[in-house]
């Protein structure tokens, strides 16, 4: 996925869209191609502890048992890699130039589907085959996610002139959230990440596809020249409302669902140490910032009097632009008010993956500091095949565990 996203912000991007696609590529790339050389090894250290070939094969790689070293080492270059993606501080700064410069497709694209293969991949291969080093690891990197993504995220985003850099940053602050609830690991955070995983593509593409409305008319995005669009502009100021109330976390949008989840769940959880309350009270302090960075923008563009000229005849919205924006702000809303449409049927997958780390965590006999040989451990029981009592004689179906 890098290529096409490369191809569109170099080509189709802005007046400095080859110094940020370039500036893209590299920091992805260099995470990936660490994560490949991370792959490699797992699949012959496989072949060196069964004595037959390499696998790639997720469930064979799980039974690993790497020396201290070897583990943290390998954990770090698949979690550098989902870091760089998310992105987290220190490696973000390639995604405000991305955002800035990107059209306003690649922008929605960006921000609401190719973060999440960050906060996915740390989910899926950072905990489910380095457990030990994640639950080692977890106090710190939540730390990082705190105060490097939550709070200087929305530090930065109250600081900028330009509306896309502002909602860049502002994307920073909110992924914080989704990756703290990974670091939890409680059953209410890891539903609230991935619930927000959702809530931040529907509410940040929502803003960008607005912004996006407005730059076709104005070709600028400095705060400064707008003011008062809500006069010649209402039904788009109220829809970009709807939306700026969502990413701030209001009760009843989809924002406070996932924030409220992720950190009730911090607060609750046993695996970052003395420091969860700490964790979860600066999380909360970052819905703060959020809101009056954000609502600050909403009052400098649509609220006073019409500041420049060109503003009072920009049109409003037309039946395109509410045909694209109508879907996502229907979304907010019922993601808000009914969020257990989404959390039914996130629960059980949630559950599963706490109790499978939970179970390495505890039952394997060695621990993050083990320095023996790479070993493996006994692969998973079968799951049994049970009768089904109403079953006719001799009828045998298979009973799947949870």
């Amino acid at each position: 996925m890098l290529i096409p996203m490369y191809v569109m912000i170099g080509v189709w991007g802005g007046a400095n869209r080859i110094r940020s696609a370039i500036k893209f590529l590299l920091y992805t790339m260099f995470g990936s191609m660490l994560m490949l050389a991370a792959i490699l090894y797992l699949a012959y250290a496989y072949a060196r502890a069964s004595g037959g070939g390499p696998s790639f094969d997720y469930f064979d790689l799980q039974r690993l048992v790497l020396p201290q070293h070897l583990q943290v080492l390998l954990f770090f270059a698949f979690t550098l890699a989902f870091v760089i993606k998310v992105p987290m501080f220190p490696v973000h700064t390639w995604l405000p130039d991305a955002h800035t410069e990107a059209p306003t497709a690649g922008s929605i694209i960006l921000a609401a589907v190719m973060l999440k293969m960050g906060t996915y991949g740390y989910l899926r291969f950072s905990m489910g085959l380095f457990p030990e080093a994640a639950m080692a690891w977890a106090p710190n990197l939540a730390g990082v996610a705190v105060l490097g993504g939550i709070i200087y995220g929305a530090l930065c985003a109250w600081k900028q002139e330009d509306v896309k850099r502002l909602i860049a940053y502002s994307s920073v602050a909110h992924l914080g959230y989704v990756m703290l609830g990974l670091f939890a690991l409680t059953q209410a955070s890891l539903e609230g990440s991935i619930l927000q995983m959702v809530n931040h593509g529907v509410s940040t593409g929502m803003l960008f596809l607005l912004f996006g409305v407005v730059y076709d008319r104005r070709h600028t995005r400095h705060i400064d020249e707008f003011g008062g669009l809500a006069k010649p502009m209402p039904v788009y100021a109220t829809l970009f409302v709807v939306a700026t109330l969502a990413s701030v976390g209001l009760p009843a949008t989809n924002g406070f669902i996932g924030e409220f989840m992720v950190i009730t769940g911090t607060f609750a959880s046993n695996k970052l140490g003395r420091f969860n309350g700490v964790q979860a009270v600066g999380a909360a302090i970052g819905v703060i910032l959020g809101a009056v960075y954000m609502l600050m923008v909403v009052q400098k563009v649509f609220f006073g009097p019409v500041t420049k000229k060109v503003n009072a005849n920009l049109r409003d919205v037309n039946a395109r632009e509410i045909v694209a924006l109508a879907p996502l702000a229907m979304m907010i809303f019922v993601i808000g008010l009914f969020p257990n449409i989404f959390l039914s049927r996130i629960a059980g997958a949630a559950s599963r993956v706490q109790e499978d780390f939970d179970a390495r965590v505890a039952t394997n006999p060695a621990p993050l500091y083990y320095t023996g040989p790479i070993r493996l451990l006994p692969p998973r029981p079968e799951v049994p095949k049970v009768a089904k009592p109403d079953a006719p004689s001799g009828a045998v179906a298979a009973k799947e565990a949870p």
